[in-house]
């Protein structure tokens, strides 16, 4: 079997990365944050097409004001700081999540990046920002709900193919191989629906300290595995 053409990567770590070096928790988010750099680079060379990121959950809300805040700073720092970068790499960049609750500037900022780098297609990159799977799928509902209301879809026309069509990541594959660091082993409310099939790598590394060489190594032991979806080879 071939390496994964999707790979979804749930960040975890850094703030016990920084507490382990005596450091607030956004120190750590900040080496994190130039750890995707990285990882967005090593996704062409392991035959990567799609990356999405888990950056911000729909839970983390009930962090502290100021972790909050710093992490909405350094978002807007990274779009600024990474969209030429990403935009002359050939990188597509597409933010998934419910926008209502993020401030105007972010929400121009990522804006923008999309539309900059929206005919880009060597590496499809995205960004999950206050985003949750449940969020997700009860958004994608309401809208399914909606058009059923208005006489646009039938009822009896629903089925598992029609959701995925209201879903945030409705123009992207399903991912192939889920990444989590920080030796968590949960999936943490993300992309529930369209990891149904996916294969779960939990790694003991903090995400600041993920390297190109481990992302590799996973993508690499994925090409090894068995996958039957549910069916028995003959």
């Amino acid at each position: 079997m071939s390496g994964p053409r999707h790979v979804a990567i749930i960040m975890d770590g850094n703030g016990r990365w920084a507490q382990m070096r005596n450091r607030p928790r956004l120190f750590g988010h900040h080496a994190g944050a130039r750890r995707v750099r990285q990882i967005v680079e090593s996704c062409p060379p392991n035959g990567v097409k799609y990356l999405t990121i888990f950056a911000f959950s729909t839970e983390n809300w009930k962090r502290t004001q100021v972790e909050v805040s710093g992490l909405m700073k350094l978002f807007q720092r990274y779009i600024t700081k990474e969209a030429r970068t990403l935009a002359e790499a050939g990188v597509r960049v597409r933010f998934i999540g419910d926008r209502v609750r993020l401030n105007d500037k972010l929400v121009e900022l990522m804006d923008s990046l999309e539309s900059t780098t929206e005919k880009n297609n060597k590496l499809h990159l995205t960004i999950a920002l206050n985003y949750g799977g449940r969020d997700e799928v009860a958004r994608a509902t309401k809208r399914l709900a909606q058009d059923v209301k208005s006489g646009n879809l039938d009822p009896d026309d629903v089925d598992e193919e029609t959701l995925p069509k209201y879903l945030d990541t409705y123009v992207l594959p399903d991912p192939d191989l889920v990444i989590r660091t920080s030796g968590e082993a949960r999936i943490s409310n993300f992309l529930l629906w369209q990891s149904a099939y996916a294969e779960y790598e939990f790694v003991d590394t903090l995400w600041p300290d993920f390297t190109a060489e481990e992302f590799g190594a996973l993508t690499s032991k994925y090409a090894n595995r068995d996958r039957r979806f549910g069916g028995v080879k003959v």
